[in-house]
């Protein structure tokens, strides 16, 4: 079964609405997840619990008031996504971490299951740099 564009659409507005919750009930347990890059939150990660314990937890500890992610393009074909994201925050230390996201996104039974994200790397290191976590 192929996934559609409202699908896509619709799994993501937990994120657009800060609901992590929302949005990660759509992501197996044992989802497979590459955050692309050399900065501190890169890395495969092979469950759903590790890659939040890896990157949103992490996250959560520098930007305070999270993060206002927006989804501006969504590419769907059979039971894959290529969603760009762009990401509104503010860090610890004031400062602004506008991050830009790449996300491939590949979908088993309307569930995601890997994902490759791209990010702009130098930003993140800049952000745990300045506010490192404790």
């Amino acid at each position: 079964m192929s996934v559609t564009s409202e699908h896509v659409r619709k799994i993501f507005k937990g994120l657009e609405r800060g609901s992590g919750a929302a949005f990660f009930e759509h992501v197996a347990d044992d989802v497979a997840w590459t955050v692309m890059g050399t900065h501190p939150l890169a890395g495969d990660y092979r469950s759903k619990a590790d890659f939040i314990a890896g990157t949103f937890a992490k996250l959560g500890q520098v930007l305070p008031q999270g993060a206002q992610l927006s989804v501006e393009h969504l590419v769907v074909k059979d039971d894959q996504a290529v969603v760009e994201l762009h990401s509104l925050a503010t860090a610890q230390n004031g400062m602004r971490f506008d991050n830009r996201y790449c996300w491939v996104v590949f979908f088993e039974r309307e569930k995601i299951v890997r994902v490759r994200a791209y990010l702009d790397s130098a930003m993140v290191a800049q952000l745990f740099k300045e506010n490192p976590i404790v």
